[in-house]
């Protein structure tokens, strides 16, 4: 961990020594894990860290990214050693899609990369047959990204913006590393490559998407893109999101760009979607006529809820209930 006693894993190069305490930008000492959970769609065993070099006023997980400061409070230090042998447990009784990665993201991960080294050694000694992913957004100094396409197996990689007036407002952070961190990731990472992504925020990155599009395919036309639709959080918590017809045109645009693998998800319904309008027609009689509860039950309903009226007590599946979705951005 020598690398924390005088800190410059990040283009913020504090300096801070965050072992004794000292706070650089992202305010955090050692690593400090959040959560974990096995994803299923990702392949990957999923630990997230706190703390985070950007301050981003968009951010679905400040709680985690700000840490300290929201006042929130989680497991704290896991020595490398039981955090692999934690997954190790945890992934044999997975009953899910095989884990092929122990993935971490945060927060922004790059800041505690020394102890991800020290969990990939890990892996290792535990005879696991992980790789190593990671998802950041960029901001790792030269040094830092090469050790990164060194040690990873997976990396997916957030442009939030492409202006640097833009990224500066919405990250208070400058582009530059990002978009020199991108270039190197594709000319030495490239089968390293998950995707690339970035966030749609209407009136803020939707302008920036074609831009980043263009400089991507220039790059190399291959390269995964995903647009994710913002969802009002944080700061912006009373800022709209975009509509599905917006996110379908701008990948639209990413393809006229030269992208040749553009995708999508998550959007800001401006109407009740039509198939929970169509469940919720059939599911008001069952609520005694009441038109409010058969479309506040036809969202339980379309996640798979089988008992309506509903009654949690005498559910079928009360053990292994579907209308809790780990990602719900994934349904449209």
């Amino acid at each position: 961990m020598e690398d924390l006693d005088s800190c410059r894993l990040c283009e913020w190069r504090c300096g801070a020594d965050r072992l004794r305490g000292e706070r650089g930008v992202c305010r955090v000492g050692r690593a400090e894990v959040a959560a974990t959970i096995c994803s299923g769609s990702l392949a990957s065993y999923i630990v997230t860290l706190l703390g985070c070099c950007y301050r981003c006023l968009h951010c679905n997980a400040y709680r985690i990214s700000q840490y300290p400061d929201p006042g929130w409070h989680y497991a704290g230090y896991v020595p490398a050693a039981a955090l692999v042998a934690g997954a190790r447990e945890r992934i044999t009784a997975y009953r899910g899609p095989r884990i092929r990665t122990l993935g971490f993201t945060g927060g922004d991960p790059i800041i505690h990369l020394p102890y991800i080294e020290e969990v990939a050694g890990e892996v290792k000694r535990q005879g696991l047959d992980l790789g190593i992913g990671i998802s950041t957004g960029g901001f790792a100094t030269e040094a830092t990204m090469e050790r990164i396409v060194a040690l990873c197996r997976t990396i997916t990689l957030e442009i939030k913006a492409w202006s640097d007036p833009v990224h500066r407002a919405l990250t208070g952070a400058p582009v530059g590393p990002v978009l020199r961190n991108a270039e190197y990731l594709v000319h030495e990472g490239r089968d390293r490559i998950r995707v690339f992504r970035t966030v749609v925020i209407p009136g803020m990155t939707d302008r920036e998407v074609g831009r980043i599009a263009a400089f991507i395919a220039a790059l190399d036309p291959t390269v995964p893109y995903r647009l994710i639709g913002f969802r009002p959080n944080n700061v912006l918590y009373y800022h709209p999101g975009p509509p599905r017809e917006q996110m379908e045109h701008l990948c639209a645009v990413c393809r006229e760009a030269g992208l040749e693998n553009v995708a999508w998800s998550g959007y800001y319904p401006e109407t009740v979607p039509d198939e929970v309008a169509a469940r919720a027609a059939r599911l008001t009689a069952v609520y005694g006529g009441e038109s409010a509860a058969g479309l506040t039950a036809a969202y339980a309903a379309a996640c798979g809820c089988p008992t309506h009226p509903r009654d949690c007590g005498a559910c079928p599946l009360r053990d292994r209930c579907p209308a809790t979705l780990r990602e719900p951005w994934r349904g449209r």
